[in-house]
């Protein structure tokens, strides 16, 4: 049979939300029709559920009423009711609840604590006496124990008596806390290839310290970091030797090699396909070398020439210090933007290392030998840089974010070897970026980013074409051709500046799990001298439509210029995995 269900308001609306939420005759109503026995029985079952709601929420003392047809779910005449109502006829439900008075907690006892240990349950006397924070206490309660040493902590579910006179509900907690102990010997169950004595070294975790939850998980994420296993499970001892719980960590190696395919296109600078082989355990120290290929410039209207870009990269992590790595990497490559034609050899090695938890500092040597032919013109250059990068990261995700802030800050003092009329000069570039959730479950983001650009130290032609700034593309300003934004030479081709900036806004709006619509803004400019915010403002804007995937989102985005220059076209489409920005 078929029935309407009507809640009446408790003068709460999250009680009335929840209640509606948590109903069995409202999530089933369209799709199992029930005879009516079962209809009684599944209106005794969302009372029984609307008593938990009302505890949950500090109601202790509320009750919910349900009728069908007036008839109360007691009434010995409802089935037989139920049963002769005419086929067609639907049945009327009235769920009536009676909050009563708000609960506060009373007394809140925790027994069995170790002397001088100061508990935090996260409850007090006082509060509202939801069901949610008095459970979670319990979890509390065992981690600030396991945390200070007391490995075999345990802590009961708390004991609750209700007080209806006073309106207050006495909660208490037991506690058996154990013995307190010391972190034991450090072992590794699963390895195929790693050295085990590389990994005790790599985990701030010694044998000797004070035993705790917290450094156990910092350990394992510290294990996964590596990108060597799939999966890290430490697991204590079942009891203590001499004070001291030895520690086995469970993990599970990833494949040693992988190779990987990519593909990228924006009408400015064409299709980008590249492919990439990676040895993560090279020398059984979390060692990676990673060679890689890509053929760029294929179709591109901002660029005269295909390209393509050999490289290979070697990463050894704890490299003298725990958490420094050093990066080794050698490329060539060839490209061929509207602005200028290069081929070049690209040498570098680099150090990173943490400085706080959300901030690194990169630095390190790299030498260029390239040839570069702008407006007819070839020279060789040979550059010693020594860029200097400072990052600092507090966002949630890598490909999609959806909160948190990015600052970056590189320095890079350039020395040019070889080359005529070529002073040493500074490149100083800086970049912003912030993400808002402003929608429930970060469905909805407002995303914004700005960078920032200068040159010092010589003229603008004393600049090797390639080390200039340009704008225009998907990493400035979308809707104009590559490089086409800033002064041109005389046949309308990019001459490339000593500054430059840009700004970039989107709002990021899911529409389902899987897809999403990101309308954009951007604006930037490029002047030929070392001052930033001169020159003329183009803006371009758009919308972008995602596919999201467990590797990151697909982006497509169709921009469009306000003003056309030169060498851009009425619109540009960019694809490519991740968000802009």
């Amino acid at each position: 049979m078929n029935y309407n269900v009507a809640f009446a308001s408790s003068g709460d609306e999250k009680l009335d939300g929840l209640l509606k939420q948590t109903s069995s005759l409202v999530s089933l109503q369209s799709k199992l029709p029930p005879a009516p026995f079962a209809l009684i029985g599944r209106a005794r079952q969302d009372e029984q559920q609307f008593s938990t709601v009302l505890h949950a929420l500090g109601y202790d003392a509320g009750s919910v009423s349900i009728t069908i047809d007036g008839m109360g779910l007691n009434d010995p005449a409802l089935l037989d009711h139920l049963d002769k109502l005419p086929g067609g006829d639907k049945a009327d439900i009235e769920v009536k609840p009676e909050k009563g008075p708000l609960f506060t907690l009373g007394h809140v006892n925790i027994n069995g604590l170790p002397p001088g240990f100061k508990a935090k349950p996260g409850i007090h006397a006082g509060q509202t006496a939801a069901a949610a924070p008095v459970l979670a206490a319990t979890g509390k309660l065992t981690t600030r124990l396991r945390n200070a040493g007391y490995a075999f902590a345990e802590v009961s579910a708390p004991y609750a008596v209700a007080n209806p006179a006073s309106h207050t509900l006495d909660v208490t907690y037991t506690v058996t806390p154990g013995p307190r102990v010391d972190i034991g010997a450090i072992s590794f169950s699963g390895l195929k290839r790693t050295e085990p004595d590389f990994l005790r070294r790599h985990i701030a975790l010694r044998p000797g310290q004070p035993y705790s939850d917290t450094a156990l998980q910092n350990a394992r994420d510290s294990l996964l970091g590596l990108d060597l296993f799939s999966s890290v499970k430490p697991v204590p001892a079942d009891k203590a030797a001499d004070g001291r719980v030895p520690i086995d960590f469970h993990v599970v190696e990833r494949k040693r090699h992988t190779v990987s395919l990519s593909g990228a296109y924006a009408t400015d600078t064409g299709f980008t396909i590249g492919a990439s082989w990676e040895d993560r355990n090279l020398f059984r120290r979390a060692e990676t070398l990673t060679f890689s290929v890509a053929a760029n410039g294929l179709g591109g209207t901002g660029t005269t020439a295909p390209g393509y870009d050999i490289k290979g990269v070697f990463t050894k992590p704890d490299y003298y210090a725990r958490g420094q790595t050093l990066t080794l990497s050698a490329e060539g490559l060839k490209e061929s933007p509207t602005a200028y034609d290069r081929t070049g050899i690209l040498l570098g090695g680099s150090l990173t290392r943490p400085i706080t938890k959300n901030t690194t500092i990169t630095y390190g040597p790299s030498f260029i030998s390239e040839r570069v032919q702008q407006e007819g013109v070839t020279n060789t250059y040979v550059l010693l840089q020594f860029p200097i990068n400072f990052s600092w990261n507090t966002t949630n995700s890598l490909l999609e974010p959806t909160r948190g802030h990015m600052l970056g800050l590189t320095i890079t003092p350039t020395y040019p070897m070889v080359g005529t009329r070529h002073s040493p000069f500074v490149i100083l570039q800086g970049s912003g970026s912030t993400y808002l959730p402003v929608e429930r479950r970060a469905w909805g983001v407002i995303a914004l980013h700005a960078v920032i650009g200068s040159i010092q130290g010589t003229s603008q032609f004393g600049v090797p074409p390639d080390q200039r700034f340009y704008a225009g593309g998907s990493g400035t300003v979308r809707g104009y051709a590559y490089q086409t934004i800033g002064p041109l030479f005389a046949d309308d081709k990019p001459e490339g500046g000593l500054a430059m900036d840009a700004i970039n806004l989107e709002f990021r709006q899911h529409i389902t799990k899987s897809i999403g619509v990101v309308p954009f803004v951007d604006a930037g400019q490029v002047s030929a001298g070392s001052a930033p915010f001169k020159g003329t403002v183009r803006v371009g804007y758009g919308l972008g439509l995602r596919y999201y995937t467990s590797i990151g989102p697909i982006r497509a985005d169709l921009a469009f210029p306000v003003k056309r220059t030169a060498g851009s076209g009425a619109f540009a489409l960019y694809i490519g995995l991740g968000e802009a920005f």
